[in-house]
């Protein structure tokens, strides 16, 4: 079983039903907005654009903002055009994971053809921090 997978499913599931409802072609901020409203729906916990702190050798080096933060547990970061999921998109999941304590994290690609990404970088496998 993967790290918080029940969790992960649910908001999968919420992905298909924004995308299936709202089709292709709007901004970002559009689906993060219907997206916040399925989850909340679907009684999960969840926050937009939520400010984290990343950490260099343990001392905070600035803040980066989570399209949406669930449950304290799950970074979800949104993305919206042409093509599909590019390396970049993965690269900066996984360095948002690497940076925060958080430990799972899901790219969800609003495109022609709707496809997500599930990464998982668990702290153990991370540079232990002191977060304040």
């Amino acid at each position: 079983m993967l790290l918080h997978q029940e969790i992960t499913e649910n908001i999968i599931k919420c992905f298909y039903k924004v995308y299936n409802t709202l089709g292709y072609g709007f901004l970002e901020k559009v689906y993060e907005n219907a997206l916040v409203i399925e989850l909340y729906n679907q009684n999960v916990i969840c926050t937009q654009q939520t400010p984290i702190k990343v950490f260099y050798e343990e001392m905070p080096v600035g803040n980066y903002f989570a399209d949406i933060l669930v449950e304290e547990k799950i970074i979800i970061e949104l993305k919206a055009g042409e093509g599909g999921i590019v390396v970049e998109h993965e690269l900066q999941l996984l360095n948002y994971l690497k940076a925060t304590e958080y430990e799972v994290g899901l790219i969800l690609f609003f495109g022609q053809k709707p496809s997500f990404k599930r990464k998982i970088l668990t702290n153990d496998n991370k540079k232990i921090r002191q977060y304040q």
